[in-house]
């Protein structure tokens, strides 16, 4: 069992990171997705989710997320084979909470070095804040 905190992690870079242990047959947790950052220019990122949240039929999709929890899921989705069957027993092991869970509070939790953005010079947005322009409610 893995506990990674997506405080101030590259989404994309974190989670490559997990979807390899997923597929090592690990149980991953990750708490705090809503502080995750995207780098690149925050309109055109959160334009970029718009527009992938209003693709499709409202009855036949592609359905895509709002929550930020539920869009780290996805993108972690997208980095395992997930028309296979293992891709898809890996994907169950891998929970994301908004905010840090009480029953995490006393466990240690990791970060990773690759996907570390304290040290970026250039601009970038969090995953809560595009879910907000999304359309969902702020509730972390």
């Amino acid at each position: 069992m893995i506990i990674y905190d997506a405080n101030n992690q590259i989404l994309g870079r974190l989670s490559a990171v997990i979807a390899k242990k997923l597929l090592e047959g690990e149980k991953v947790f990750v708490v705090n997705s809503e502080k995750a950052v995207l780098v690149g220019n925050p309109k055109s990122k959160k334009e970029l989710y718009l527009k992938k949240y209003k693709m499709g039929d409202v009855f036949k999709g592609p359905f895509f997320p709002k929550r930020p929890d539920a869009i780290f899921r996805r993108t972690v989705r997208g980095m395992l084979p997930w028309d296979r069957t293992r891709g898809r027993n890996a994907y169950r092991n891998l929970k994301v909470f908004i905010g840090l869970p009480d029953e995490f509070k006393n466990k240690k939790t990791e970060k990773t070095k690759e996907a570390d953005a304290s040290k970026l010079n250039s601009k970038y947005t969090t995953l809560g804040e595009i879910s907000v322009f999304i359309g969902v409610k702020k509730v972390w």
